[in-house]
């Protein structure tokens, strides 16, 4: 038995899946199977394409009649809900029209104005669902899955590695679902990666669940003299002072990643306690490379 990586591209990220397999070409089938069901889903959610159900919700807006959804997105849809109450409302998939406002590569910040005139528009309270039937009240209103399919996909190709028996590891842009230990028992390794520069700062061994990190070193822009992450509070519009990083472990890559994004979105001081309180696995890189670790509530794969 051997691991094999087979990198690809998805839902504008680098992937791959790791999987140990007999020989290349077992590999490679289980590969196909994986990269056709996250092909599905990013032909289904994108906001990118105008035949997909994300856009067909969204041309409805202000429709009384919304959009009839299947059974996938209506437990999505529930998630969501589920997710903006945990949070306070930070955790809001109606906020991705804030983008209108808000360009991290101009080095400029958006008027006040601009900001006002979008928060009418965001708010998961004024979106109506009732299971089969999603509808968005006010014309211009928007949802974006963004914050959910990528660890849903990885979610749902780990389920199926492990429906064929194949002991793997999904890798969708850095959100990762692990389908059972290594065919020796052993766990995967997960490097928690220094936001600040090169290599890991800390090497988890993982057997099964999900591993999912938020951050915004990356997207980010300093403007006389202050710091503006690209995480924005769906409730004001404006970004969130956090952590540099944050990563969390789940049962699912959906939950880690719902969990994580939130724990950002709490900040610096109450994101960490919020981990803390509802005992939920996780590693915090502070603003000065400092690790904050909580990982003794973490249950054995």
């Amino acid at each position: 038995m051997e691991c094999f990586r087979l990198p690809f591209k998805a839902m504008g990220s680098p992937c791959a899946l790791h999987v140990d397999a007999s020989d290349r070409d077992a590999a490679e089938s289980l590969f196909s199977a994986v990269t056709a069901e996250v092909a599905r889903l990013e032909q289904k959610y994108t906001r990118y394409r105008d035949d997909s159900l994300t856009s067909r919700i969204n041309h409805s807006a202000g429709d009384a009649r919304g959009v009839e959804v299947d059974d996938e997105t209506a437990a999505l849809l529930d998630y969501a809900d589920t997710a903006f109450a945990a949070s306070e409302g930070r955790f809001d998939l109606t906020s991705g029209i804030l983008r209108r406002a808000w360009d991290f590569r101009s080095g400029r910040l958006p008027a006040r104005e601009e900001i006002a005139a979008l928060l009418p528009q965001v708010g998961w309270q004024r979106v109506r669902w009732k299971r089969p039937r999603v509808v968005l009240t006010r014309p211009g209103m928007e949802i974006d899955f963004g914050g959910l399919v990528k660890e849903y996909a990885a979610d749902r190709a780990a389920e199926l590695c492990r429906r064929l028996g194949a002991p793997a590891l999904v890798d969708l842009g850095g959100d990762l679902a692990i389908a059972g230990p290594h065919a020796d028992g052993s766990a995967w390794a997960i490097g928690v990666r220094n936001p600040f520069g090169a290599g890991a700062l800390l090497t988890l061994r993982v057997s099964g669940g999900g591993v999912a990190t938020s951050g915004d070193t990356e997207r980010c822009m300093v403007v006389d003299g202050r710091r503006y992450g690209h995480l924005l509070d769906p409730r004001s519009g404006w970004p969130v002072e956090g952590p540099a990083a944050v990563t969390v472990l789940a049962d699912r890559c959906l939950v880690a990643g719902t969990a994580s994004t939130i724990a950002m979105l709490r900040g610096w001081k109450e994101g960490p306690a919020w981990l803390a309180a509802e005992r939920i696995p996780h590693v915090v890189v502070d603003r000065d490379g400092a690790l904050r670790v909580g990982l003794e509530h973490r249950r054995a794969a």
